[in-house]
């Protein structure tokens, strides 16, 4: 049980410490102009709302890492095989994206992929299971 909790934890730590990771990378090179904070939420709505595409395209690239690897370090730490462990991390990862789509202003195309791009949490379950990976 406590191996089955670890997987969930650990694939929701790693996923998104990925994401984090691709966020920072985007905020270097799309900083938020000075004065702005993210905590003003007014201000944020608008720098989000006059991303180009490349800065919103590298969110959803961070998305597909994060599932990636969570859907990897969780099948891993599980270690029966079984893709459920991915799947939770999946659909915590999918709520949380929902959360923000609705919360900040983003492009249908945005929610479109924002949406489809949680099921590479079975990529990360298949590359897993195979043996000549780490």
């Amino acid at each position: 049980m406590i191996r089955r909790i670890l997987a969930v934890v650990g694939g929701i730590i790693t996923g998104s410490l990925a994401i984090w990771l691709m966020e920072t990378l985007g905020h270097y090179l799309y900083p938020l102009p000075k004065g702005i904070g993210p905590n003003n939420m007014a201000e944020f709505k608008e720098y989000v709302s006059n991303l180009p595409f490349p800065a919103l395209l590298l969110v959803i690239v961070g998305y597909a890492l994060g599932a990636v690897v969570s859907g990897f370090i969780s099948t891993k730490i599980g270690k029966d095989g079984k893709n459920r462990y991915a799947l939770i991390c999946g659909v915590f990862f999918l709520l949380a994206t929902i959360y923000n789509m609705v919360v900040l202003p983003t492009p249908i195309w945005f929610w479109i992929l924002g949406i489809v791009v949680w099921i590479l949490v079975l990529v990360g379950y298949r590359l897993a299971l195979n043996k000549k990976t780490i």
